[in-house]
């Protein structure tokens, strides 16, 4: 039968598990007493973990547990890191969301600046923007359209659920200068007549 291990031993093993980052020897004698031989512990810690799914490691006179090197393909997870959209890749995502399907160039002139190269690449990294076949006119230019994930994100059941011009205004979100220029284009007589 084995023995249990002592309450020392089990003190310096719960202050490895509950430490946020790797501890060194002072730092976990400070968790569990004077009294308690961490070097020992420690000792004898590596050696009942050795060979199981965690092992008790020194690295730089830091002590932690870690998953074995072996094993560690198991518990790999892929992170997803937010990334802060640029000014030009938002308003390139609201073109798309409100003239879709659109064209590169169709998105330059309403934009009236070139769209850097990785702007559409950004949106569709994120799953935002999809190529939705190319137009039907000469050079044959692909077209750029929402995903379901970006409805999703952004809580919307369809792109009917988009903010209209009177919605985005109520919430003072379009610039002055915007507002005062869509004021005089409706304001202005038809020079066509």
């Amino acid at each position: 039968m084995v023995n249990p291990p002592d309450d020392r031993l089990r003190a310096v093993e719960a202050a490895l598990f509950a430490a946020e980052q790797p501890l060194t020897l002072a730092e976990i004698q400070s968790h569990v007493g004077p009294a308690a031989d961490v070097k020992a512990a420690l000792a004898q810690l590596q050696e009942d973990y050795a060979g199981r799914g965690i092992e008790l490691v020194e690295r730089g006179g830091r002590w932690h547990f870690q998953t074995a090197a072996d094993l560690a393909h198991i518990l790999r997870r892929e992170r997803e890191e937010p990334r802060k959209l640029t000014r030009a890749g938002i308003e390139t995502l609201a073109i798309i969301a409100y003239h879709e399907p659109v064209s590169r160039a169709e998105i330059e002139a309403i934009r009236g600046v070139q769209i850097s190269k990785g702007t559409l690449d950004v949106l569709m990294e994120a799953g935002w923007v999809r190529p939705a076949g190319r137009r039907e006119v000469p050079g044959r230019p692909l077209i750029y359209a929402t995903t379901p994930d970006f409805l999703s994100h952004f809580g919307l059941e369809s792109r009917r659920d988009l903010p209209g011009i009177d919605d985005l205004r109520a919430a003072g979100l379009l610039d002055p200068v915007d507002l005062a220029i869509a004021e005089l284009e409706l304001e202005s007589p038809d020079d066509s007549d």
